[in-house]
């Protein structure tokens, strides 16, 4: 499937979307999130998993200035709220989403980023904040995503100075999960994304809604809903299915 602004490509049960604004450098307009918000709202039964990329060099170089358009207080909270809606979208609507970022990943699109579930970066790329030197605050779900990669401290810091991470920088601090050589991104996304999809499905759902979720517990809250998953998840076919795989020394067939 194509659009003029993102593109979609199925393989295999993989989904690969791929932000196309180049002379924007992917920046991020109403348009583009109402694209990506469309596809994981209703994504075809067939996908497993995705992959999320940008083109021509940058992954998202954040919110589209140029299109700037004034708002009153409601009408930001309004419109930080419809950012927030889509980004837990991506991140609990139960599909694993693999990104493979280079060059930009500013502001919107590290927020992008850090509501998916596993990140690869080229050596290209690099991860900034840049709102605090605009005179302004994050909107997207930075504070509570990156802030709980990166804590607080480490996050003021970043926001302050409007300093640039590296892509070995960013794997130290947990901004991205692997990095690949240039031009290798999207292959090591789609090889992630391709393991990950041949995962029970019931097993890829549980771990996608519960393991944030436990982050936010208290430790006695997030034991018992530990046990719940276990639960769900132990007594499944899937579960079956895998365990007399090991025992038969082949690999699993899940649903």
């Amino acid at each position: 499937m194509t659009d003029d602004i993102l593109t979609i490509e199925i393989d295999d049960g993989v989904a690969t979307l791929t932000m196309n604004r180049p002379d924007k450098r992917n920046a991020m307009c109403d348009a583009l999130l109402d694209k990506i918000d469309g596809f994981f709202s209703k994504p075809p039964v067939d996908v497993k998993a995705v992959v999320l990329t940008g083109t021509a060099g940058h992954f998202c170089s954040g919110l589209d200035l140029s299109e700037h358009v004034a708002r009153d207080a409601e009408g930001t909270m309004r419109h930080s709220r419809g950012w927030h809606e889509v980004m837990d979208r991506i991140q609990f609507g139960g599909l694993p989403v693999v990104s493979a970022m280079f060059g930009a990943v500013i502001g919107g699109g590290l927020e992008l980023a850090s509501a998916t579930h596993v990140r690869v970066a080229e050596p290209s790329a690099f991860f900034q904040l840049p709102e605090g030197r605009r005179g302004i605050f994050v909107g997207g779900g930075a504070s509570v995503r990156i802030g709980r990669i990166l804590g607080p401290d480490r996050m003021t810091e970043m926001m302050l100075t409007g300093r640039k991470y590296s892509a070995e920088e960013g794997l130290a601090l947990g901004l991205t999960h692997y990095t690949a050589g240039e031009g290798e991104a999207l292959a090591k996304a789609r090889e992630l994304a391709r393991k990950i999809a041949s995962n029970a499905p019931l097993s890829n759902y549980i771990m996608i809604q519960a393991l944030a979720r436990i982050g936010d517990m208290s430790k006695a809250d997030g034991l018992f809903t530990e046990s719940l998953c276990a639960a769900i998840t132990q007594t499944s076919p899937d579960a079956l299915e895998g365990l007399a795989a090991f025992l038969e020394k082949r690999s699993p067939t899940f649903r």
